[in-house]
């Protein structure tokens, strides 16, 4: 009886979660940029004590989540989940986000991004990001349709979520793809969630590194996707968050990223917590590090992102 009653309770939630997506966007409607054909590499979702896990994404998709009409502010949040660049946490740093997002009157849009891989990449060291740029783009280019304020646009991610997030934050001029137009990658501002940053010693996450750059990059690429070396005064204002004994991406990736942020005087606030661990999410119901959430709406609405909820 007790399976029972969680299994109807589980697909309560699902229902609920798929009825507050408006739409699914592809990022690449004719197919990603520098894409190989490899029909034996497919997406397939993997269960991981109870979680969904996604993995071997080829087709990378948007999955909008509009607030309500009465609550929306024109905000809106690029989200990208963690999983070690080899698989999507697409749950509780995906669909519980977006949901917790429009509650404030942000609009939430999952990035399903492709995932690192040889087998469907010329170059995957530059995949994830091209995706990342281009749904910049497109939430920018049809900020209209969904009640958007096109310069209130920022990304957010968590762990290897949040090394793309801030690599999208820091190379948004970079020309890893040709886009249809002029539109502006650069997101407004960032929201980094235990973070992987850097590549190099001594915190880097080796796995992150590896399924991104390869068993044996070059210093060059190694120093090129270390953000905490790319942040300029163009970098946009950022919220980041830690626990300090985060044994699987260590808390020195959010101090260096701050620290740089700080000498290139790029607004930014920094919360390190002395527990949680790794991959909590928004950490309901656990200890200091729940505070995260409040402490990001405060931000978001002194940046001036929350302005004229529940007047448009």
């Amino acid at each position: 009886m007790t399976r029972l009653v969680l299994a109807c309770v589980t697909l309560l939630c699902a229902c609920l979660l798929v009825r507050a997506q408006t739409s699914t966007v592809k990022v690449w409607p004719d197919g990603p940029p520098g894409a190989k054909a490899d029909p034996s590499y497919r997406e397939e979702t993997l269960m991981d004590q109870g979680k969904p896990r996604v993995a071997r994404v080829t087709d990378p998709v948007l999955l909008v989540y509009l607030p309500a009409p009465e609550k929306a502010n024109g905000a809106a949040v690029v989200i990208c989940p963690g999983g070690g660049y080899i698989r999507l946490a697409i749950d509780h740093e995906g669909y519980d986000i977006a949901v917790w997002l429009n509650e404030m009157g942000v609009a939430g849009i999952i990035l399903k991004y492709r995932l690192p891989s040889d087998a469907i990449m010329e170059n995957k060291s530059v995949g994830p990001l091209q995706d990342a740029q281009e749904a910049i783009r497109i939430v920018r280019r049809r900020a209209r349709e969904w009640n958007i304020e096109p310069n209130r646009i920022g990304i957010m991610g968590f762990s290897a979520g949040g090394h793309l997030a801030s690599t999208a934050s820091t190379h948004f001029d970079d020309q890893v793809y040709k886009p249809a137009d002029a539109t502006s990658a650069r997101p407004d501002f960032s929201i980094l969630l235990y973070p992987v940053i850097s590549m190099q010693p001594p915190n880097v996450h080796k796995g992150s590194r590896n399924n991104l750059l390869g068993q044996n990059p070059s210093l060059e690429l190694i120093d090129s996707f270390s953000n905490e070396l790319r942040v300029t005064t163009e970098t946009p204002p950022t919220f980041l968050v830690h626990s300090e004994d985060d044994s699987g991406v260590p808390v020195g990736n959010s101090i260096s990223y701050f620290q740089a942020l700080q000498r290139n005087k790029v607004p930014a606030e920094l919360h390190i917590y002395q527990k949680g661990g790794h991959g909590y999410g928004l950490a309901k119901g656990r200890g200091t590090e729940s505070t995260w959430p409040e402490a990001c709406r405060a931000w978001l609405k002194q940046l001036g992102m929350l302005e004229g909820s529940g007047s448009r």
